[in-house]
């Protein structure tokens, strides 16, 4: 990882995991800042906002975010409201919300209600690689392919694997560090230009 960028880990609506692939990551990196998991039931979009404004600005400089889940749709949110420059985001098996997330979670509504939905759709303000996954119960890998060509992102094809969570198997993902380390070595995308 270059000593120039730091990873700013965003995780989704689940608890803390240690052998989650965020987490692995995060001590691959040294440096590396993780923000807490959400957990089920929090689900306070603008809370998650500040967070993540409040990270970005603390670090010093160039900034690579790591988001999985609902923490890649609150990236999304915050990248429409920020002032903020980041060298880049990975964005992982983002939720899209067409059907029930799953046992503890809150109703559709109740994301509508927060404001996670609908999704912002205009192109994200930085160099972004959306992972998609073909068999994910919460996202399409049609929708998520579409999502990516909406933010201008480059589409990185998971194969099958699930959610990509321990859930589904998966701890350790590789590809993450490859990814990363290639979005913090990319020349910074021009100010006020999308992806």
């Amino acid at each position: 990882m270059s000593a120039s960028a730091t990873l700013l880990l965003v995780p989704g609506l689940r608890e803390e995991a240690p052998g989650h692939w965020q987490a692995i990551l995060a001590g691959q990196c040294p440096g590396a800042v993780s923000l807490p998991a959400l957990g089920r039931r929090n689900i306070d979009l603008a809370a998650r906002l500040a967070q993540i404004e409040a990270a970005v600005q603390a670090i010093q400089g160039p900034v690579v975010v790591v988001a999985h889940s609902g923490g890649a749709i609150a990236t999304a949110h915050w990248a429409q409201r920020t002032r903020a420059v980041i060298h880049g985001a990975l964005l992982a098996t983002p939720p899209l919300f067409a059907g029930p997330l799953g046992p503890g979670f809150p109703e559709l509504a109740e994301f509508e209600r927060h404001g996670w939905a609908p999704i912002p759709r205009a192109p994200l303000p930085f160099r972004c690689v959306v992972a998609a996954s073909r068999n994910d119960p919460l996202g399409s890998y049609e929708g998520v392919s579409a999502l990516a060509r909406d933010w201008g992102a480059r589409l990185f094809d998971l194969g099958e694997s699930g959610h990509l969570n321990p859930a589904s198997g998966f701890g350790p993902w590789p590809a993450a560090l490859e990814l990363v380390r290639a979005l913090s070595f990319a020349a910074p995308m021009p100010v006020g230009q999308a992806a």
